[in-house]
């Protein structure tokens, strides 16, 4: 395939250079490098010409991220977030709200998009933050908690109850009442930024709410999570990869009672099942992508299903490939121990795999039988 965005590889390859075992270690990624990416339009490639995008197909800018994936799962993290973030204002926002918002994304502005709170997370229907309408501005009251990107954020959609309805609002960062925290020692993913949101009577024009009021909550958190679900399996994806390159050259070189370990029958093994993984995880997320590009209908399980089978693959092959580096990946900030620890969290973000696997389920239910397909043919 063609790689359209070779260009923003390079500059993604410049910018972190040897730097991702520093910035995990460290807990954040150099903030100035944050907006130059976000300029040149890596972080959110999906977001269309006329708003400075680069207007990327769901397959381009997903073979992008499983490239910054496999480079730092934290960028990818943040660029799942400006992404997420993007995605929500031109799906839910009106002409004039892209307008406003759209272009300062593709400027180097960041976002981070709100939806966990402390007692609401795969439920969020038991979401506590609100607004209400007080003439021209919106009052915001809440808390959000472990918002990828937010320690890094000028904007924060944040996902809230306006009465017994769903709205997503847009607040920046700096208003009076918002209240920034980062999390502590992160177990992965640790320079993505997570923080904790608080919200106290915070204050924004009316304009900021995005497709007005009276939406659906599950359709607005499902609007978004969608993109985030693609985004995290693509990096997912990255994460195997880098994994390979690791493992496929520590096992060449490394000798053990006479011969390379790549030679030892239950290493070789390991091997072949990491290749495998990431070429599964690769096919189930071009055939999502490809879902996205065409308009198929059979996008959103697409798309839970690439999530799933990524993030269970990559949590597999991130652990399979401590084992066959051992000491000489157990160093903190290695690649392997990075991918080992980033490929946890993918398990739980975005819908978890137990969330995954009700959906996958509920669509499998709903369906034909396979049999019955087979016999119509």
């Amino acid at each position: 395939m063609l790689d359209l965005l070779s260009g923003e590889r390079a500059a993604v390859r410049h910018l972190v250079g040897d730097q991702a075992p520093v910035w995990d270690t460290a807990g954040e990624i150099p903030v100035g490098i944050l907006r130059e990416l976000g300029a040149a339009g890596v972080l959110c490639a999906e977001v269309p010409k006329e708003y400075g995008g680069l207007g990327a197909a769901s397959r381009d800018s997903g073979e992008l991220t499983a490239y910054v994936g496999s480079l730092c799962s934290s960028l990818r993290s943040v660029m799942t977030s400006q992404g997420m973030a993007a995605w929500t204002m031109r799906r839910l926002g009106d002409r004039e709200q892209r307008a406003a918002f759209l272009p300062g994304l593709t400027e180097g502005r960041l976002a981070a998009v709100a939806f966990s709170e402390p007692d609401a997370g795969s439920d969020l229907s038991v979401m506590d933050t609100h607004l209400r309408f007080t003439g021209d501005t919106v009052v915001v009251n809440g808390r959000k908690s472990w918002i990828t990107a937010a320690a890094y954020a000028d904007l924060v959609v944040v996902f809230c109850k306006a009465g017994d309805d769903g709205a997503v609002v847009v607040v920046p960062a700096d208003a009076p009442g918002v209240h920034i925290e980062k999390v502590p020692q992160a177990l992965g993913c640790r320079a993505a930024g997570h923080a904790h949101v608080q919200l106290d009577g915070v204050r924004v024009p009316v304009a900021n709410v995005l497709g007005g009021a009276g939406l659906s909550l599950p359709l607005l958190v499902t609007t978004a999570l969608a993109y985030g679900r693609m985004s995290v399996a693509w990096g997912c994806v990255g994460i195997l990869r880098a994994c390979l390159t690791a493992v496929t050259r520590h096992a060449r070189s490394r000798v053990q009672f006479g011969k390379p370990i790549a030679e030892h029958q239950l290493i070789a093994r390991r091997i072949a099942e990491l290749f495998t993984a990431e070429q599964v995880a690769t096919r189930a997320c071009r055939h999502a992508s490809e879902c996205w590009d065409s308009g198929s209908p059979d996008q959103v399980v697409a798309t839970v299903l690439a999530k799933y089978v990524s993030a269970a693959r990559a949590a597999e092959g991130a652990a399979s490939a401590v084992q066959v580096l051992a000491s000489a990946g157990a160093s903190d900030g290695h690649v392997v121990a990075r991918a080992h620890r980033d490929a946890i969290l993918m398990e739980t973000i975005e819908g978890s795999s137990e969330i995954c696997q009700l959906i996958l389920a509920q669509h499998a239910l709903a369906g034909t039988d396979p049999a019955d397909q087979r016999d119509a043919q």
